[in-house]
């Protein structure tokens, strides 16, 4: 099979063609016939799949990853690992480490911060959380402690379409939730039904309908009530651009989540439960910092002020309450921020996580900010993560942050040391 056509069986419906496809490409990259990347030190450890939402497979996620140059790749969808099994065998076929978690919205409802605007763009007092280093052993347990999570989310999910469907009904435009939405997800496979899902399939919709270019900007400001302004509106008057639906994706989210959201609620676990899960099937319970906003790099968040008034409050609480690291996205923030946040972590003894977010075809896999020397760190504890999940797939009691290890090795520099050396093994 030609290369091109491997490529597009990466996200074939099937995980046996797709893993068929990128063993048939590494064999062309082993015989000759196409040029391996070159690895450099650059790691990601919030990469999504299918089984959120991304254009990705897992197999096309790793293939991706590895033919970028990363040195590490790790899984991060919302509320499922169900492509975590995969991730790992596509790790495997390719030679490139991998790691395993999840991201799920957490209730804040019981802590200090109740009711707060913390990390969540949507929803007060309901943060983001991640869990990283799942151990293989217990991808199983964590696909099921997430499940009745997922089947809160659909419900209210379905409640969210028909509110959106109610403020699009004058432009003629209907979503039908299993046919339109549920139906472009790994919904059917384990995996997860986002609000990205939603505007991404109210996108194609659009598209369908009205075509691309200036009429689609004309319906998102005179009948959305969205500006469209910048780069994005250059992109989205160009017809031929061939990522529109993402950027008209990124535009809807940007400017349509508030009108048709509804608070999470079942769906989210108190935060000692996260923690208390998460640290009890060996894995590492992570607060996600996002920062206050100005321009997002992503183009679909609105400009909003986070937990960046309370940080110096907030970070020693999440030390207190169990959290072992804290992920972020050195291109997200100002500089001014990510020394803020590295300082505080050094402080406290938060292990630190990039996590360079990845959803869209347009973003790069690799951080060149993180060939900074600020952020050399970063790659050492990608592979701690790496040495983390091996161990703890033998005992989760060798751990990196089990009582075992932390008596043996108080300080966390030591231990991540350690663990990194261990997974570049």
């Amino acid at each position: 099979m030609a290369h091109s056509s491997l490529i597009q069986q990466l996200n074939a419906p099937e995980k046996t063609a797709r893993l068929s496809a990128l063993r048939e490409l590494k064999a062309l990259f082993d015989s000759g016939a196409l040029t391996p990347p070159t690895t450099g030190n650059d790691v990601n450890n919030h990469i999504h799949t299918t089984y959120s939402f991304s254009p990705y497979s897992p197999s096309d996620a790793v293939y991706t990853a590895w033919i970028s140059g990363l040195a590490t790749a790790g899984l991060m969808d919302h509320d499922s690992v169900a492509g975590a099994e995969e991730f790992i065998e596509a790790g495997r076929i390719l030679g490139i480490a991998t790691t395993v978690g999840f991201e799920c919205r957490c209730s804040m409802s019981k802590t200090p911060f109740a009711g707060r605007k913390i990390n969540n763009p949507d929803q007060d007092g309901v943060v983001y959380l991640a869990a990283h280093g799942i151990p293989r052993r217990s991808i199983a347990a964590a696909q099921d402690w997430l499940a009745p999570f997922r089947e809160k989310r659909d419900i209210r999910n379905r409640a969210m379409t028909a509110k959106l469907n109610r403020i699009i009904s004058s432009t003629g435009l209907e979503l039908d939730y299993d046919r339109d939405i549920a139906a472009i997800s790994m919904q059917w496979d384990g995996g997860t039904v986002t609000e990205r899902h939603i505007l991404y399939a109210l996108s194609l919709k659009m598209m369908e309908r009205f075509g691309k270019g200036q009429i689609i900007i004309d319906l998102l400001e005179e009948k959305f009530g969205i500006s469209i302004a910048g780069e994005t509106r250059k992109l989205l008057q160009n017809p031929e651009n061939p990522m529109y639906d993402y950027y008209l994706l990124g535009a809807l989210k940007a400017g349509m989540v508030p009108r048709f959201y509804i608070n999470a609620a079942d769906e989210c676990p108190e935060v000692d439960e996260f923690i208390g899960f998460v640290k009890g099937i060996g894995a590492i319970p992570a607060y996600a910092y996002l920062g206050d906003v100005e321009n997002s790099v992503t183009g679909d968040k609105r400009a909003q002020s986070f937990e960046d008034s309370f940080l110096d409050e907030l970070v020693p609480w999440l030390k207190e309450a169990g959290f072992d690291a804290l992920t972020y996205m050195p291109t997200r923030n100002t500089p001014e921020q990510l020394a803020r946040i590295i300082c505080l972590c050094e402080k406290h003894e938060l292990m630190q996580i990039s996590g360079e977010d990845i959803n869209s075809p347009f973003q790069p896999f690799c951080c060149e900010a993180l060939r900074l020397p600020q952020f050399r760190h970063l790659a050492d504890c990608a592979w701690a993560l790496v040495g983390h999940e091996m161990a703890a797939e033998e005992d989760i009691a060798v751990g990196m942050f089990s009582d075992r290890t932390v008596a043996k090795m108080p300080g966390l520099a030591q231990r991540v040391g350690s663990f990194a050396a261990f997974g570049r093994i």
